[in-house]
């Protein structure tokens, strides 16, 4: 029987059951529960903005998008957006997806934390960054009715929620400071890691080795 939440119903496909199990098994609870969340909170966005675009593609680019913050998956040598980014363009192009779709959800999960960009691209690639947007941020909150937040946060909580996703944020990304560079993260960093230093935009062009 579908899975629906909220009057979105989470698409019935292998497709969709190995990136949940992948998901659900490589990642703590709350980055589960909030990847799921990210999922409904950007499909009903999405609706409300008469969007066509491919359930199953955006469910991946949700549960994908902070699998860079696991210890199976994440790097320290690239963003950790790119680490999940480029986990699923492999999932999807071992499940059959045609290139030119899994390099939507890799846009997607690699621009989410990147405003306003995402917002003129495809809709597979704007709605995760809308359903971070509402999850994390509260941006877009009162776009969902409240019968629609309960009905997803009554199975996907978050209890403690803010705290305990800037600690993911924190373990996830303190490995690899100088990835933070020009990105939101490192006001994480600033805030939670004693001795980070976040980069400077003027002092790189001013201490470049180019003589003026």
């Amino acid at each position: 029987m579908a899975e629906i939440i909220a009057d979105v119903e989470v698409p019935e496909t292998r497709l969709v059951h190995d990136a949940t199990e992948l998901v659900r098994d490589a990642a703590s609870p709350v980055v589960f529960h909030h990847s799921r969340r990210v999922f409904f909170w950007a499909s009903l966005r999405g609706r409300l903005r008469g969007w066509d675009y491919d359930p199953e593609l955006l469910y991946v680019g949700a549960l994908f998008h902070d699998l860079g913050l696991t210890e199976r998956f994440a790097r320290t040598d690239q963003r950790f957006e790119i680490d999940g980014a480029d986990e699923a363009r492999r999932f999807l192009l071992e499940h059959g997806v045609d290139k030119s779709r899994a390099r939507l959800v890799w846009e997607g999960i690699a621009l989410h934390t990147t405003p306003e960009i995402p917002w003129h691209m495809a809709p597979e690639v704007a709605l995760v960054t809308s359903g971070v947007e509402v999850d994390v941020l509260g941006i877009g909150y009162d776009e969902i009715s409240a019968e629609q937040r309960e009905a997803v946060v009554a199975v996907h909580p978050r209890p403690d929620f803010k705290n305990n996703i800037l600690k993911e944020f924190t373990h996830g990304i303190a490995p690899r400071p100088d990835t933070t560079f020009g990105n939101v993260k490192a006001d994480v960093l600033e805030r939670f890691v004693p001795g980070f230093v976040r980069g400077n935009f003027v002092d790189t062009i001013l201490e470049s080795p180019w003589p003026e």
